[in-house]
């Protein structure tokens, strides 16, 4: 399934950029419909035939609020929820990188100290294709919307919400928590997440339904 739905994106490509320009994707959908693994098959694909540089991914979570400040706004345990994100930064740097006129810093979120690496991240003037992926990119509601002016083409994805508990619930057992403290992740805020994703996002021009 992985492999159809980066054909389908090589395949747009081919159609649509032109070469020497730069072409800017978003990939959305809930926590745990593989926004990521989609998003780095397709950039790694490209890269080997394209040559590395060609192509990169920039995440949506290296905006992700401070804790601190989250504690102060009564928002750390809905983290995660389009409010605890600097929305208006991550407009900034699309824009930026709709620009193509110079090398651009991006935030990197580290899950292991669950806090961003400012300027962590490189994205080279020449790079031509540009995947953003996170939860919260077609979102329909301001500030979110603010974003649709500068993608070429969307792209959402997720399976069923009974295969999306069970990823996630398996993502908070990898990081160590017990069985009660992953499905109270799980329930308390991912899955609640998941469905403002669904019920919110504007639709896209690709929509991948997974099993």
């Amino acid at each position: 399934m992985m492999s159809q739905q980066v054909q389908q994106l090589l395949t747009w490509l081919t159609h649509y950029h032109q070469l020497g320009t730069r072409v800017v994707i978003a990939v959305a959908g809930p926590p745990g419909a593989g926004k990521s693994t989609i998003s780095e098959a397709l950039v790694d694909s490209i890269n080997k035939t394209q040559g590395e540089g060609h192509a990169a991914v920039i995440p949506m979570d290296g905006f992700h609020l401070t804790n601190e400040v989250l504690i102060e706004r009564g928002r750390l345990d809905r983290k995660g929820a389009p409010d605890t994100f600097d929305v208006e930064g991550l407009v900034s740097l699309v824009q930026r990188i709709t620009q193509a006129d110079a090398d651009v810093r991006y935030p990197i979120f580290d899950r292991s100290i669950e806090a961003s690496h400012v300027d962590a991240g490189l994205l080279p003037k020449g790079c031509e294709v540009v995947v953003v992926e996170g939860n919260y990119l077609l979102l329909e509601e301001a500030p979110w919307s603010n974003l649709a002016p500068y993608f070429d083409l969307t792209v959402f994805t997720s399976p069923t919400f009974d295969e999306l508990e069970r990823r996630l619930i398996r993502r908070w057992l990898d990081h160590g928590y017990t069985q009660q403290q992953a499905e109270q992740k799980a329930w308390l805020n991912d899955l609640l997440n998941a469905k403002t994703v669904v019920d919110q996002s504007r639709k896209a021009d690709l929509v991948f339904v997974q099993d």
